[in-house]
This record gives structure tokens, sequence and C-alpha cells, in this order.
């Protein structure tokens, strides 16, 4: 819910899921899906499914995060806001939701891993402060193929073999994340999946773009 009064250069927080599935026989894949010809924000790109936060994300969501997953959150440097970390936890499982009709049930026992952050560089139509969770795919209550709940603002949505993703028309960062989440998937093997020893970040706040480690 974007606020027509507010300059277009403003920094909006967001969050995204990258969903894995393990037990593919073609083996890793994540979901995405492509955004439309005629979005303001990465026209034509595949993507993983999130937004932003909207008021009504700003709910105790006490199963989708670990206590170390919010306090990571709530130490990272800050942009524009004070977003709750579980305010980014329901936006990212509200998106999924709305955009490709799965829902996500994270537990204590498998929350959202927190796996990097990124935030849209100066002079783009929209710019985004986005944290980027993962999660296994067991998660998903239902049918992981069952698409038909999905609202239209993502099309051919469907599970990619991680070997295969990178060769979809993706965004920069997007290639950049699916990297750290190939890396991560690796060294995990058939183990449950673990949050990163450190959080990647591309802070593009102003005209000169750092990368850094959020520890």
């Amino acid at each position: 819910m974007t606020d027509g009064a507010a300059p277009k250069d403003r920094l909006r927080d967001a969050a995204t899921i990258i969903l894995i599935d393990r037990d593919r026989a073609e083996g890793p894949a994540v979901l995405m899906g492509m955004r439309g010809a005629g979005a303001a924000f990465m026209p034509s790109k595949y993507v993983f499914p999130g937004g932003g936060v909207d008021p009504e994300d700003d709910t105790p969501c006490p199963d989708a995060l670990s206590d170390a997953c919010r306090a990571r959150l709530s130490a990272e440097p800050r942009a524009e806001s004070d977003v709750a970390p579980d305010a980014l936890a329901c936006a990212a499982l509200r998106e999924m939701a709305e955009e490709t009709g799965l829902s996500v049930a994270p537990s204590a026992d498998d929350p959202l891993l927190f796996v990097f952050r990124a935030i849209t560089p100066p002079g783009r139509p929209r710019r985004f402060d986005a944290r980027f969770f993962l999660i296994d795919a067991r998660n998903i209550t239902g049918d992981p193929d069952d698409f038909s709940a999905a609202c239209d603002e993502l099309g051919h949505l469907h599970w990619v073999p991680v070997a295969e993703a990178r060769t979809l028309d993706l965004p920069f960062i997007t290639e950049v994340v699916l990297a750290e989440v190939e890396a991560l998937v690796r060294a995990t093997g058939d183990a449950p999946l673990a949050p990163p020893p450190t959080v990647p970040f591309f802070d593009n706040r102003t005209d000169e773009p750092r990368f850094v480690q959020l520890s």
C-alpha cells in the first residue's frame, strides 16, 4: 500500500520468501514467477514471491522466526523505518499466499531464515529495502504445485532447478541471492536448513554502494 504523496525515491520495507524444494528428482529447486511486462518494478523479470510491508502486517508472528533471527533483524542497520521483524515475516508469508496461492507454515523447528538484504539503488522508479527469507518447501500446507489461487501479479509460476535458474531473465540482485542460496544448500546437504553465519547486505542507501556482511 503505497502513499501517493511520498517521494518516488522513498524506501519501502519489503520481504521475500525463497522456497527451496530439496526433494525433487531433478535436484533442489526454487519457486519463481515472472513479473508482467507493464510492471513498474523489474518488468518481465523472473523473481521470488515477495513485496512491500503493509500496515496490517504489523502483528505478532511467533512461530515464523527464531529469537536469534529476530535479534539479527533488529540489530541490522536501519534505513528509513524501524520495521518490526515480525512485520517482515508476516509480509513475506502474506505475499507468498497472494502471489502463488501457497500457504507456508513456519514452526519453531523450521522457521524462516534471514539470508540476504538488499536496498534498491537510487534513481529507480520504485525503491525497496528487501529482506530475503529461506525456508524448506516441506513447510507448505497443501499441494506445492497448485497455483490456482494465485493472483495475477506473477506469471509462469514454476519450480526451477537451482542449477538452471540463472539461465532465466533475472534481476542482478536475484542472481546474487541465488548464488548465496545455492552455496548454503550445498553446504547443508540433507541436514535441516540452518541460518548462515553472516547475512550479505547490498547497501544502496546513498549514491556510494556498499557490500557488507551482517553478523
